[in-house]
């Protein structure tokens, strides 16, 4: 039979440094209870570059459903959730036999830390996070893992979606329409926007109308409407920015 000459062999397909690293938190399962779409892409992002598995829920009762079922290894809790505190969730966990190895409270607010502390937590995480190194002595100082000192090295920018903080912003418009003047978890949400947007003037402004200073409500829809309505940045899914 005649030789057919064949193609040479396709060059291996060179993955992105993020994706070559270890994957020191391989096997582990996260539950981020946890309102903001743009905070859990954060944690979706540190997940895929350190092997874990994230599961979400985005109120307490969804939290406590998942609970039945399944058992996390890390539990993170934000403290402000639409229907109730996240303390009261840290307390329960702390005192269940089936207590995950570690739970971490979050919030943008640093006054929460020994109130978190004082319910059982582990640790207290400020918002917002922003890269893998950072999460990971985190989790480290209260759980070291073998394997971990590697992601400890990893400062790269976490570039979560944007459509996820458009999002985000699109509820908290809704949320301050229906409520009048805001209530604490609608302030809470859009100080915890801000911070994660490294947006003083929007932090400031849903301080105020917390406060209910004159005008405050006002100001705060406009500074979330003149955000909604900015084009959205390019977006890489799955990478981190500088």
């Amino acid at each position: 039979m005649p030789h057919l000459a064949s193609d040479p062999p396709a060059p291996a397909l060179a993955l992105p440094a993020d994706l070559q690293a270890p994957l020191p938190l391989r096997g582990l399962t996260m539950l981020a209870v946890e309102d903001s779409r743009f905070a859990s892409d954060a944690l979706r992002l540190i997940c895929q570059r350190t092997g874990a598995r994230l599961r979400r829920a985005e109120t307490l009762a969804a939290a406590q459903a998942h609970l039945r079922t399944y058992r996390p290894d890390v539990a993170i809790i934000d403290l402000g959730l639409p229907d109730g505190n996240g303390l009261g969730l840290i307390a329960e966990l702390a005192r269940s036999p089936h207590r995950p190895e570690v739970i971490l409270a979050t919030s943008g607010d640093p006054m929460g830390r020994a109130a978190s502390l004082d319910a059982g937590a582990d640790g207290f995480m400020e918002k917002p996070i922003e890269s893998v190194a950072w999460f990971c002595r985190q989790l480290n100082a209260v759980m070291p893992i073998r394997g971990l000192a590697a992601a400890l090295d990893r400062e790269e920018a976490l570039r979560p979606d944007p459509l996820a903080l458009h999002d985000d912003l699109e509820r908290a418009a809704e949320l301050l329409a229906r409520q009048v003047p805001p209530g604490r978890y609608v302030a809470g949400f859009v100080r915890g926007l801000a911070g994660q947007m490294h947006d003083a003037p929007l932090a400031e402004a849903a301080r105020a109308a917390r406060s209910g200073v004159p005008g405050g409500i006002s100001a705060l829809k406009g500074l979330i409407d003149d955000h909604l309505a900015a084009p959205l940045p390019a977006f890489t899914p799955g990478r981190s920015g500088s």
